[in-house]
């Protein structure tokens, strides 16, 4: 069943567009990030969604209603949607217990509803407590129980964890996804963080200039980007020029397997630092270290190639116990299948991409 439903929404603000025709569609129970940076308008489709903002264009379903179109218009407080604002917006003079329960009827507030949210956060036992006397993780806490406590089958979180340290960051992130999961809430998640939409979501929608760009799972975004633009917005990059045919490409590291045969020609390819073997007899291609970098579980090396036009080399060595010295001559060859694009085209989907 689909929860949310967003088709061909446009939206603007004077003269400026900020969503140019935004199609997505949420499973009920996913969890979704919205992926971009500042100005990308992810913001402004939270807003659309959750109904601070009317559409000037397309429609919205939630929950198969049509909650925002060009003749019907549910405001926010009747859309049935939890939101999470970004410094949890607390009121100062209210419990953490009467701000869970701020959006319930007397009778609810009076219930068992608000004590089993905030055990549900792990705040079980501040209830009586101001927010003034909670840590900046434990405020968001509880904005996810108000946003949780009218039982709404679809949460939007709004940069929930930009304000806290990285530390308290990666905790609260796996707690937020337990709650959320727990509550049985389909939920979408803005965020401008790549590790933080990776790491909560089950599927990644990248927004860029108003228009989503790719929705996909992380593993699919990560090994099967639709552009080389996001192939760098995940991770580091490897792009080489090469010639497409079938189901191989001649680069200047080798004739390479693509994942899908791709159309004769001219193309782009991406090789990621993790693919790259350095050293070994199967090499193809030598290259000079330039210099090394070790981060305990892995280490990247860096590699100038010693013949033709082929850019600085990175690769990924997953077992760091012995690298190779800056100078040293190795041999650099490419493990598994690659993804192409046709050369000089930024939009549209990769030719590598399995079904």
């Amino acid at each position: 069943m689909i929860d949310l439903e967003v088709a061909d929404v446009t939206k603007a603000y004077g003269e400026t567009p900020v969503l140019r025709g935004v199609d997505l569609a949420i499973e009920s129970g996913e969890f979704v990030a919205v992926l971009g940076p500042s100005g990308s308008g992810k913001t402004t489709l939270l807003r659309v969604i959750a109904g601070f903002e009317r559409a000037d264009g397309g429609s919205i379903r939630v929950h198969g209603e049509v909650v925002d179109d060009a003749t019907a218009f549910v405001p926010a407080e009747r859309r049935h949607v939890g939101y999470v604002p970004q410094e949890g917006s607390l009121f100062p003079h209210l419990s953490v217990a009467e701000n869970v329960g701020f959006g319930l009827s007397r009778r609810d507030r009076r219930g068992p509803r608000v004590a089993d949210l905030l055990a549900l956060v792990g705040l079980a036992d501040l209830g009586r407590r101001y927010p003034h006397e909670l840590s900046g993780g434990q405020q968001q806490r509880v904005a996810l129980a108000r946003g949780l406590a009218i039982d709404p089958r679809l949460v939007l979180l709004d940069e929930p964890f930009s304000s806290l340290d990285v530390g308290l960051r990666a905790a609260l992130r796996a707690d937020v996804r337990r709650v959320i999961r727990e509550a049985g809430a389909t939920a979408v998640l803005v965020t401008h963080d790549q590790d933080e939409a990776l790491s909560l979501a089950d599927r990644v929608a990248v927004i860029r200039d108003g228009r989503i760009a790719q929705c996909d799972t992380p593993e699919r975004l990560y090994a099967h980007p639709a552009t080389p633009d996001l192939a760098r917005q995940f991770g580091e990059v490897n792009l080489l020029a090469g010639t497409a045919r079938g189901a191989r490409v001649t680069t200047a590291l080798g004739d390479l397997e693509t994942a899908v045969p791709a159309a004769p020609g001219p193309v782009e390819v991406l090789v990621r630092p993790e693919q790259l073997v350095v050293g070994g007899s199967a090499g193809r291609t030598r290259a000079v270290v330039l210099d090394t970098e070790f981060y305990g579980h892995d280490a990247v090396v860096r590699l100038h190639p010693e013949s033709g036009d082929t850019p600085c080399l990175l690769a990924r060595v997953a077992n760091p116990s012995s690298l190779p010295a800056r100078g040293e001559r190795v041999e650099v060859s490419v493990q598994g299948p690659v993804v192409t694009w046709p050369a000089g085209v930024e939009e549209g989907p990769p030719q590598a991409r399995p079904a």
